[in-house]
């Protein structure tokens, strides 16, 4: 497995990462947690060293999940979660918060259900456009002076939040959403990165299913699946005519990685990790047959030529990439 560092930093890790939004959460489907955590060994025993989680994915439940499933292996991985939700008594997240005193103690609670001493890389999850970048990176300069977190980061943060922040610490991570239909970040936000030292974590690699080359005209969702809203992350990706337009593209695509003895899949996930700033690839593996197809994605790497190719196949089909339109945050 390929190896790639974070930024400027002496974080490195595997060039894919093993995400667990779904195996902390129902809103993704069913899912058979049992065989996640086999595929979570798996993982590591296939060059995987990266694994990233969250507080809010449950809420909580991932990190339990993922303490319980790490055992003695936890030495063998850079282990990334992120805070800054705020999860009442119900264990429902009801708002944001990177205050001082919300990072320092969410940090603590993430540590006990990690069943660890440490994390290796910590990220605000979101901004909460209330307090000030100065006092976040503060609480994340304090922890990582106590030894319980090694770098810091954050996610879903603009280029101006950025800048921001680097006044008064510096950036190991930052993660955002990108692949072949949501380009929004090739803009602003990856040149920042590759140009000030910061890594990017790539999550929804696989357009969060469009691109697996699963789903068919007849796909739906049920009611309590996020992507029966029709949106992911301010992006129409999931609204009817636009799903069945991506299909069809990605029928064509599977005959492209056919002839080069690939699937789809893998195709989506060499093409992020094609950019010279991207760090890590995330993806959710929940069972061994995912497992095997995206660590085989990492050898694959796509020409200029077949980068043209993939584009003008969505551009024959009507997929836009959604390049200038606004990030979420």
């Amino acid at each position: 497995m390929e190896q790639r560092r974070f930024g400027d930093s002496d974080l490195v890790s595997s060039a894919i990462g093993f995400g667990t939004w779904a195996l902390g959460t129902t809103q993704y489907g069913e899912i058979d947690v049992q065989e996640a955590s086999r595929a979570l060994h798996m993982a590591l025993d296939a060059g995987i060293t990266l694994v990233d989680t969250a507080e809010v994915y449950g809420p909580r439940y991932s990190e339990e999940i993922l303490g319980k499933a790490l055992g003695d292996r936890r030495n063998e991985i850079v282990l990334v979660t992120k805070v800054g939700f705020v999860v009442n008594e119900e264990n429902k997240s009801t708002g944001r918060d990177a205050s001082y005193a919300h990072v320092v103690a969410s940090a603590e609670g993430c540590l006990q259900r990690l069943q660890t001493d440490w994390v290796d890389l910590l990220l605000i999850h979101w901004p909460d456009h209330r307090t000030p970048h100065e006092e976040t990176i503060r609480a994340l300069e304090d922890l990582k002076a106590s030894g319980k977190i090694r770098h810091y980061g954050v996610s879903n943060y603009t280029v101006a939040m950025m800048e921001e922040c680097e006044q008064h610490g510096h950036l190991t991570a930052n993660q955002v959403g990108y692949n072949l239909l949501d380009r929004r970040m090739e803009r602003e936000v990856l040149p920042y990165c590759l140009n000030n030292g910061i890594g990017y974590m790539a999550y929804g690699s696989l357009a969060f299913g469009l691109l697996a080359g699963a789903f068919t005209e007849e796909t739906t969702f049920v009611d309590w699946d996020w992507r029966s809203r029709g949106t992911a992350f301010g992006l129409p990706l999931f609204q009817r005519e636009n799903m069945l337009r991506t299909i069809k593209a990605v029928d064509r695509l599977k005959v492209f990685a056919r002839e080069r003895d690939h699937t789809v899949a893998q195709l989506a996930l060499a093409w992020v990790l094609s950019n010279p700033a991207v760090t890590v690839g995330l993806v959710g593996i929940r069972n061994p047959q995912e497992l095997q197809e995206n660590v085989a994605a990492a050898a694959w790497k796509l020409s200029d030529d077949d980068k043209a190719e993939i584009d003008r196949i969505m551009a024959e089909e009507g997929v836009p990439t959604y390049r200038d339109a606004e990030q979420a945050t």
